[in-house]
């Protein structure tokens, strides 16, 4: 065994992902007061399952998800999934009309096996890129080397593919030959180019990814840049977190993107809830109100309550209301797999905020073998814990590992080398006594750098003995 040296840098990254309701699924709007919404038949792929696990029976076999099938997105800004709001007690998600039923069943999807050269050369072409794919360690690269000022692709070799694309890199120009179109990236000014304009420089790019059929959303600014959000619709069902972004520049050039290239493959049917029975599951998931990762004394807060003390009354509920439920599939994962997983998609509203979005899975209980991640273990000592890892990246000998954490504690992560697999840990120092504890959660990533690249090997979070899926 071997121990990796953990990196001081450290970033902080929100992510959130967008959802288009397509309307080829069961979905209902809801009226306050009324009860009239509109469904239409979800494709569940009929009485075939086509699924080497289901073996070929009528009966799926058990779904273990990591995550137990938690629900994702919370519609509170800067709180974390799972964690409870410091201010309003716990969240009750309340429809405001009548919920569908949606269909007797659905199928998973998965993406597997390996990305081939060939495929990354179709993307590769929609996107301006020539050469011949080169095999980097654990990713295929197509695209300028030299100063690395010029557009590159990287397309991550194991499924679902994961790739980004940039046409301006970050290197420098300064040695660019007399005669030679040097990449200059431009310096954000520029009337960003309209929606109809930057849909039809996405599409050759989307079908290239095997998105073609996707809901597009084009609202989205990045300075000069519109970017097209692409939710694909997969055996006929809307989908959340699968998306891909295009960036779009000034000129109607794709300036740079990011999503999955791996197609996806029908898994087991499993029987699903309705989505009043979903919205059940959903506020049954709700914690109560109390302590986020940070908190190490009873310090008082702005609003006179100590940190993680009791109050003598709990505090009222906080109210969100559904607007509108869309049956589809969304991400989750298990053994670290990412998989598409039957959910019910809401569109929530909490009072006096803006529009969110949070799922639910679908899948029948009876189906569902729950193994839940623990989010933190102490380590006996009273002064550190142990922090669940949600996620990773990998660039050559670089790690980075996502988790979410207090805004009151440090944290440092650490690798060490066990045969095939690389142990992450994460470790939180608590806040000295006395410090004021404001109880926000936030998502942090943290680095270490391995003696060598992951070159396939599996990441594995050491406090829960999880696989760790990759970003």
């Amino acid at each position: 065994m071997s121990t990796e040296r953990p990196d001081n840098d450290v970033t902080t990254t929100r992510r959130r992902s967008p959802l288009v309701a397509a309307s080829v699924a069961a979905a209902v709007l809801l009226a306050g007061g009324g009860g009239a919404y509109w469904a239409a038949t979800a494709a569940d792929g009929g009485d075939d399952t086509r699924s080497t696990a289901s073996g070929g029976g009528s009966t799926p076999p058990p779904l273990a998800l990591d995550d137990a099938g938690t629900p994702t997105a919370p519609p509170r800004e800067g709180i974390a999934p799972g964690e409870p709001d410091p201010h309003g007690g716990r969240l009750v998600y309340r429809a405001s009309g009548k919920l569908p039923d949606g269909p007797e069943k659905a199928a998973v999807q998965r993406a597997g096996g390996t990305v081939t050269a060939a495929e990354v050369t179709r993307l590769a072409k929609a996107l301006g890129l020539s050469g011949i794919p080169q095999s980097e360690a654990t990713y295929w690269k197509v695209g300028s080397d030299g100063d690395g000022s010029g557009p590159v692709l990287r397309v991550n070799k194991q499924a679902p593919g994961s790739w980004t694309f940039t046409r301006y890199g970050s290197g420098s120009t300064d040695n660019c030959k007399k005669g030679a179109v040097c990449s200059v990236a431009p310096d954000g000014s520029g009337q960003p180019v309209d929606e109809k304009t930057a849909k039809a420089a996405a599409a050759p790019v989307l079908k290239a990814a095997g998105q073609g059929d996707a809901a597009l959303d084009a609202h989205q600014l990045m300075g000069s840049a519109r970017v097209v959000n692409a939710d694909p619709v997969v055996d006929g069902l809307p989908t959340y977190g699968w998306a891909t972004g295009i960036q779009v520049g000034p000129d109607g050039q794709v300036t740079g993107g990011a999503g999955k290239l791996k197609a996806l493959e029908k898994g087991a049917a499993y029987p699903v809830i309705g989505a009043a029975e979903a919205l059940k599951r959903l506020n049954a998931a709700q914690p109560p109100a109390g302590e986020i990762g940070g908190c190490a004394s009873p310090a008082p807060l702005s609003d006179g309550v100590s940190c993680g003390a009791k109050t003598g009354a709990e505090r009222p509920a906080t109210t969100v209301t559904v607007t509108k439920a869309v049956f589809g599939l969304a991400v989750h994962t298990t053994g670290g797999e990412q998989l598409l997983v039957p959910s019910w998609i809401f569109s929530v509203r909490p009072a006096g905020g803006t529009g969110d979005t949070v799922t639910q899975v679908a899948v029948d209980p009876e189906y569902l073998k729950r193994e839940p991640v623990p989010g933190t273990s102490p380590d006996g000592g009273g002064t550190a814990r142990a922090r669940a890892v949600q996620s990773y990246s990998a660039d050559g000998r670089t790690l980075a590992v996502t988790f979410w954490g207090g805004v009151c504690s440090t944290y440092t992560a650490s690798a060490r080398a066990d045969g095939d697999t690389v142990r992450v840990a994460v470790e939180e120092r608590r806040a000295e006594p006395g410090k004021v504890c404001v109880m926000i959660a936030k998502e942090l990533t943290r680095t270490v750098t391995l003696e060598r690249p992951l070159d396939g090997r599996k990441v594995v979070d050491e406090a829960s003995g999880s696989v760790v899926p990759r970003a």
